[in-house]
């Protein structure tokens, strides 16, 4: 509890900060919260509490927490040189991701349905004024519209679901629920089986699985380039973390009932996110369609419910968010210099700019998968997950899709190091500096001794 409320303490001190026009005081301000709230992780390790039957802080909630929280505080300093346009704004873009944070926290850790919908929304209003907070950016008002239009309409499905379930059990707490299905096993009421597939969809679409992707390229590419770092990374683990603690505990006595959904989920979403991206020539538009296949590769720890599932999402998780931030961080920094987020806005970059492009294709090679890197042990694991349970054809079908994901990842290393472009020197501030070496030190690190984080919960 303690570190929703140094969050939250931290989002009114920096608005009210920006109101007094205390610009320089705003990055130090949210900085300290947030390292202070992962101080309150690291003292609460080991001690599971639950606050009041509503929310449980366990391993598994400090751990995605703790995650969440570092993602959240390396793109707040990329906010370095970032608001030269949107200097009124500054204050306002700090708060409201702070209080999505603070309902991601809500999200990982509900032990209560109700808080579950109340961590959700908290996060989902915040995303749909920072996707458009830009107003004078046509793009920017598109994204934000689309996204609440689909947040709303998942809601509904989420809450109609959570409704039912309650009709089933007559509870909203996750452990009376689990007990109503071991206890009637062969008597679940039929309005539980609606309700499950009712949050099945609502879930999938916050997490943005294919055929309920639709929203989130558009709404990824009018977003300003920082706030999709945020929704692509920080809000994806979350909603990862959310999906998993209901389904890989609470509803796993009814496994065999919502596999096969799942599983035509997986594959959709794989074949969906992969192909699209294939085709595209806009690098934060092909990151947008990278990160629906990323889902498809997280859902295979519910494929297989295993004790290491839990480990292994958040590995992965770990993976695919500091490798997210290396290439949004190297794609604010061209932006800026050339106006421009297309592919051939890297052409030639390694010749001027060997540190930055090296960075990016760690990163690149990281998401595609490639061996010494997180991206590859974050696979590994998911697809050494689902073979415990023979799920031979759905490995096949997730490897194919991965060697297509090699060519559009590959794309952006060969027009840096072998395509001939302008030729420019990218301006790389102190905060991003650090961000791009600490996130391609971790890279690397997890891709060589993922033991640090496999033992965590």
């Amino acid at each position: 509890m303690n570190i929703i409320i140094t969050i939250t303490v931290t989002a009114l001190v920096v608005l009210y900060a920006g109101l007094f026009k205390a610009k320089k005081a705003l990055l130090p301000i949210t900085l300290l919260g947030l390292l202070g709230a992962l101080g309150f992780v690291a003292n609460s390790w080991n001690t599971d509490q639950v606050y009041y039957g509503m929310m449980q802080m366990d391993n598994f909630a400090l751990a995605f927490s703790g995650i969440t929280i570092l993602g959240t505080l390396f793109i707040f300093l990329l906010t370095q040189n970032y608001f030269a346009s949107d200097s009124e704004n500054i204050a306002e873009y700090f708060t409201l991701i702070l209080f999505a944070l603070a309902g991601i926290v809500i999200m990982v850790s509900y032990k209560n349905m109700s808080m579950l919908f109340i961590g959700l929304e908290i996060m989902s209003v915040c995303l749909y004024i920072l996707a458009g907070i830009r107003k004078a950016d046509f793009a920017s008002n598109e994204a934000s519209l689309k996204y609440f239009l689909m947040g709303a309409f998942s809601t509904g499905f989420l809450l109609f679901g959570i409704t039912l379930i309650y009709g089933a059990t007559g509870s909203f707490d996750l452990d009376v629920i689990k007990q109503y299905l071991v206890g009637n096993y062969n008597q679940v009421s039929p309005l539980f089986y609606s309700g499950l597939v009712l949050l099945l969809i609502g879930l999938s679409f916050k997490i943005g699985a294919a055929p309920f992707h639709f929203w989130v390229p558009d709404v990824y590419e009018g977003s300003p380039t920082l706030i999709m770092a945020f929704m692509s990374t920080v809000v994806k683990t979350a909603g990862f973390a959310a999906f998993l603690r209901l389904f890989s505990d609470t509803f796993a006595p009814l496994h065999d009932f919502w596999l096969p959904p799942l599983m035509v989920i997986v594959c959709l979403t794989l074949f969906v996110g992969n192909i699209t991206a294939l085709f595209q020539k806009n690098f934060k538009r092909m990151l947008a369609y990278s990160s629906i296949s990323h889902a498809g590769y997280l859902l295979f720890a519910l494929v297989s419910i295993t004790d290491s599932s839990a480990n292994n999402v958040l590995i992965y998780a770990a993976a695919y968010t500091f490798a997210s931030i290396i290439a949004f961080g190297v794609l604010i920094m061209v932006k800026q210099k050339t106006g421009s987020d297309h592919f051939d806005s890297f052409n030639g970059l390694a010749r001027q700019n060997p540190v930055a492009a090296f960075v990016l294709a760690v990163a690149m090679l990281s998401l595609a998968g490639i061996p010494l890197t997180a991206g590859f042990i974050g696979k590994y694991l998911m697809f050494l997950n689902v073979m415990q349970d023979y799920q031979m054809l759905l490995v096949a079908f997730a490897i194919l899709n991965a060697l297509v994901g090699f060519y559009y990842y590959f794309k952006v290393i060969a027009a840096m190091y072998f395509k001939e472009g302008k030729e420019f020197r990218l301006e790389t501030p102190v905060q991003y500096k650090i961000v791009l070496i600490v996130s391609v030190i971790i890279t690397l690190v997890l891709g060589v001794y993922p033991a640090v984080i496999l033992s965590l919960i």
